[in-house]
């Protein structure tokens, strides 16, 4: 274990997860928001805050054994509580490891009702990657927490007490209070990313890696990939009110800026995902007057379909995927967008590109059992948390993956860790989103 800390030493973290109140729209954004989106009616509740802890065991064979602990228990007079603010951990009874095995624990909130089924996404698609690679060397277990910042808190403290790898937590908020109030000791894979300038300045410590999924990202990597391809001069930016369409927007300008290129931020007022037709009309007029290089639309399918329905298709458009709502081969007749032809997006293999390798290869289960999109592309992050994690645990420090959640590229020799996130190209033809060739 001395060489794989000394390979780890430098971990940092950036990942995407954001959250609002529930939207009752076809399409539910949960990589889209402040925190982490979710609905899901009728999906099972988490166990209430307060619950002693029990182990329940679950064996993936053969090799692979992983242990759920469901809540954080306290004895009774213990000053310690889930979410105490004097920062003592709870007490939490982890299950016995195989000798020399690397102690690696998830963190995921499945004891909130909101975020159940986001966690239960992860965590399926950690465990059955796990199950295809059954690697001797690694005991995973999870601990169960709420989405109370301090519950959060405290379960990371009993966690880097015992574990070797730590993988979470799920949520900015999460990861924004370990940053601030935990000492980060051991190596962890934040499924969430605090984006630079953002959250308070917060610096992420030396030992936490992101490996989550960020919208801002994609914006960045639209810009240059439209740069790339001899696009050039002023972009329009357009979006709504929305916090993630703020964050997208600000990312792509600022990067757009980077190459010595000009935009102009372009705010249309919306009602759900209805956007102003007042503010369509103003676009609209204003292309009649000068017409830009590039219009990014920082907005989900539905609202770049107004956007394009009013002002045509004469200039490219672009888009992170939120403007893709459905996993490739799920497009009925009745969801198809043909005033979208020609738009150009970046989103995961696995949701983008059914023939992938590693898509195929972790792929279980016909695509009509699938979940939503959301919820898919919150599996495929589960997939390669776990093969980063099985690499890093091998003691491998720099190292590339063709993962199903893009090509990921990780640096813990450099100065700072590196973590970087390369999506896959997609457009839209006959109305649906289908694979594009790398520009």
């Amino acid at each position: 274990m001395g060489r794989w800390f000394s390979c780890v030493w430098l971990l940092s973290v950036l990942a995407c997860l954001p959250v609002q109140a529930a939207d009752h729209a076809r399409h539910f954004p949960l990589l889209a928001h402040n925190d982490l989106m979710l609905f899901a009616p009728g999906a099972p509740l988490g166990q209430a805050a307060g619950e002693q802890a029990v182990i329940v065991g679950t064996v993936v064979q053969p090799a692979v054994r992983v242990e759920s602990i469901a809540g954080s228990a306290v004895q009774p007079g213990a000053a310690a509580q889930p979410g105490d603010r004097t920062g003592n951990p709870p007490l939490v009874q982890f299950p016995v490891a195989p000798a020399a095995a690397i102690r690696l624990v998830l963190l995921l909130p499945t004891r909130s009702p909101a975020l159940r089924p986001a966690a239960e996404a992860v965590l399926k698609g950690f465990t059955e990657a796990a199950e295809r690679d059954k690697d001797a060397r690694i005991n995973v277990s999870v601990i169960d927490t709420g989405d109370d910042a301090d519950d959060v808190l405290g379960a990371y403290q009993a966690a880097e007490a015992q574990a070797d790898i730590i993988v979470g937590p799920l949520t900015r908020s999460g990861v924004a209070v370990i940053t601030q109030r935990a000492k980060v000791n051991k190596p962890t894979l934040a499924l969430a990313h605090v984006e630079p300038g953002g959250d308070g300045e917060i610096r992420l410590p030396a030992k936490m890696l992101a490996i989550g999924l960020s919208l801002e990202e994609e914006a960045r990597q639209l810009a240059q990939q439209a740069f790339e391809q001899g696009i050039g001069g002023r972009a329009y930016i357009v979006a709504s009110g929305a916090a993630w369409q703020r964050r997208a927007a600000n990312a792509f300008a600022a990067q757009w800026r980077q190459l010595r290129q000009t935009s102009d931020n372009i705010n249309i007022a919306s009602s759900g995902q209805w956007l102003d037709i007042k503010g369509l009309q103003a676009l609209k007029r204003r292309l009649e007057g000068e017409e830009p290089a590039l219009i990014f639309v920082a907005l989900d399918a539905q609202q770049a379909g107004q956007v394009r329905e009013a002002t045509g298709g004469q200039v490219p458009m672009v888009g992170t995927s939120q403007l893709n709502p459905l996993p490739a081969g799920d497009w009925p007749d009745a969801s198809r967008r043909p005033e979208l032809d020609g738009v150009q997006l970046v989103d995961m293999p696995w949701v983008l590109q059914a023939d992938h390798p590693a898509v195929m290869a972790y792929r279980s289960g016909p695509a009509s059992s699938r979940r939503s999109v959301d919820l898919e592309r919150l599996l495929a992050l589960g997939i390669d948390a776990w093969r980063v994690a099985r690499e890093l645990a091998a003691g491998k420090s720099s190292f590339d993956i063709d993962g199903v959640t893009g090509r990921l590229r990780i640096d813990v020799n450099a100065d700072q860790a590196r973590f970087q996130r390369i999506a896959s190209p997609g457009v839209y033809r006959d109305g649906v989103v289908v694979g594009a060739e790398r520009p």
